[in-house]
């Protein structure tokens, strides 16, 4: 069984999962979350460094971090980080944002981009007004930076569990009008490609939510890495046309998957037509659109 897609400015609907009610949580699970797919660095990127994938903190540590962003919006830290990652952004990747006023001024958004760089954060923030939060892996959360992560919009994740705060937090934001950045692969691509398949993640939160979903492409990230060997390359962000889902109480995981996969492949058809026709020609189609979006009578 499918359901709609519903476009919020313009979009062609598709169909996915079944029809919507309203928000309910499911208690707490500790079973280990499956784990990402293995990637290979290709000879040309810097490796990103091994990770430690579990958390070995119990889950309550993490309590007052997710009881902040639930009841709180990102405050002056959050404007403090973004202009000095954005001056450095702009200074040495020339980062530019595509099609930036796609992103509703208003009410519950998610922001889904692909993830190659642990830059992709700041790209993704810079060219927006808006203040986004973001979801990041536990093990970021130690002294002193915590302070920094938890007052810019920060939320913690235990990956390798089934973290339920995690969501349950994400939800309270989408809830009280809020922006969330979320990578449907999960975590960071070694490869510097878009992976095959999503994680289920996004597509719950999407379909339990009801928030207007906005895909994002980062194009070039993949070479952030490649600064210790003195490389800085153009980064481009294309937003794309935004789109929401009916709401569902309990999606089930096959419905949770084929949401995912769905916004994975609007952000590959993104990055796709950016790799295709080059950053320069992809701010001259966009200016073009704004142009002739002025000169249309009102209807």
């Amino acid at each position: 069984m499918r359901a709609q897609r519903t476009p919020a400015r313009g979009r062609r609907p598709a169909a996915i999962p079944p029809a919507a009610r309203r928000v309910r949580w499911r208690p707490v699970s500790h079973e280990p979350a499956e784990p990402l797919p293995k990637q290979e660095s290709p000879e040309d990127l810097t490796p990103i460094r091994a990770q430690v994938y579990r958390d070995p903190r119990p889950a309550e540590v993490f309590d007052g971090f997710h009881a902040r962003a639930r009841t709180r919006e990102p405050d002056l830290a959050y404007e403090v980080v973004r202009v000095a990652t954005s001056l450095y952004s702009w200074g040495l990747f020339r980062v530019r944002g595509i099609a930036p006023d796609l992103v509703p001024p208003s009410g519950p958004v998610i922001l889904a981009p692909n993830h190659s760089s642990f830059m992709d954060h700041f790209f993704l923030g810079a060219s927006i007004r808006r203040k986004v939060s973001f979801m990041a892996k536990s093990q970021l959360f130690k002294p002193p930076l915590q302070f920094i992560y938890s007052h810019g919009g920060v939320f913690p994740v235990r990956r390798g569990f089934r973290d339920e705060e995690a969501f349950v937090t994400a939800a309270a934001i989408l809830e009280r009008g809020g922006c969330i950045a979320m990578y449907c692969e999960g975590g960071r691509s070694r490869s510097g490609r878009i992976g095959d398949r999503a994680r289920p993640g996004i597509g719950r939160l999407a379909l339990e939510s009801g928030a207007t979903v906005v895909p994002v492409a980062i194009h070039g990230s993949e070479r952030v890495r490649n600064w210790k060997r003195l490389r800085f390359p153009k980064v481009t962000v294309l937003y794309g046309d935004p789109f929401r889902y009916e709401r569902v109480e309990e999606a089930t995981r096959d419905q949770q998957q084929a949401v995912a996969d769905d916004i994975l492949g609007a952000i590959k058809g993104l990055y796709e037509r950016l790799d295709a026709e080059g950053r320069e020609a992809a701010v001259a189609r966009w200016r073009a659109e704004r142009r002739a979006k002025r000169t249309l009578p009102a209807s």
